[in-house]
């Protein structure tokens, strides 16, 4: 059982967000009560990758955290010779998450890699996820990593973008944001703890509107492209690589 996630309900100062062991420890429990349709969101990954994994092929999971996308993937894959790998660039992650897979059992191998994804390889693969992750990259390195990863996808191949974002008109933005605080608030968490943790991720987690990323998706070389899942700011996509 996840400890709950109590990290701003007293006392904590209101520095950056970071993915250390604290957080590591209440991440189920957090993300969970934080992101509307998360478990929406895992499970159908898996769905997706039972139709999209290709024989002899990757997948990755960029920014695995504990390996949620990564478990739902590996029990749902058919296709032969398939490996999954997930990287993090947060050692406290990529040991929790390691520690998941060391006592799941799977026919699907799957490599947990402690780096940065803009230094990582992307190759022969057939999916690539990156549920949550985009957004705490420097939004001027994203259309690179972009690139890196449609050079590295196979035909046909699949991207899944889960992220939070914004809205163009103010109005909705901040409809949406105060929807996403309600929502919070039902979960358990105060309206203290919501302050906090907005101020911890200001300057961490940039959302972009989903125009942006589908521009950036396009100019990569995507030609296949739409919105999947979305609840109030938050939003997850698909592309696919022309056969």
């Amino acid at each position: 059982m996840a400890a709950r996630d109590t990290l701003y309900a007293s006392g904590i100062p209101h520095t950056d967000f970071v993915f250390d062991e604290k957080v590591v420890a209440v991440f189920p429990d957090m993300i969970n009560r934080s992101v509307p349709g998360y478990t929406t969101i895992i499970a159908m990954i898996g769905t997706l990758a039972a139709e999209y994994a290709q024989p002899d092929s990757r997948c990755y999971d960029l920014g695995c955290s504990l390996g949620a996308a990564s478990l739902s993937m590996r029990r749902s894959i058919t296709a032969t010779g398939c490996e999954i790998i997930g990287i993090d660039n947060s050692p406290a992650m990529v040991a929790g998450c390691q520690e998941v897979f060391a006592a799941e059992d799977g026919q699907v191998p799957v490599t947990v890699q402690c780096e940065d994804i803009l230094n990582s390889t992307i190759e022969n693969a057939s999916i690539v996820v990156m549920n949550f992750t985009l957004q705490f990259v420097q939004p001027e390195q994203r259309d690179a990593l972009m690139q890196k990863i449609y050079t590295g996808l196979l035909p046909g191949g699949l991207l899944i973008l889960s992220e939070k974002i914004r809205f163009e008109d103010a109005v909705l933005n901040d409809l949406f944001i105060e929807m996403h605080h309600r929502f919070k608030e039902q979960q358990g968490y105060s309206r203290l703890e919501i302050s906090r943790k907005r101020a911890a991720l200001e300057k961490v987690l940039i959302p972009e509107t989903i125009g942006e990323h589908e521009r950036r998706i396009q100019a990569a070389g995507f030609k296949s492209f739409d919105v999947w899942f979305q609840c109030f700011n938050f939003a997850s996509m698909v592309a696919v690589k022309a056969v």
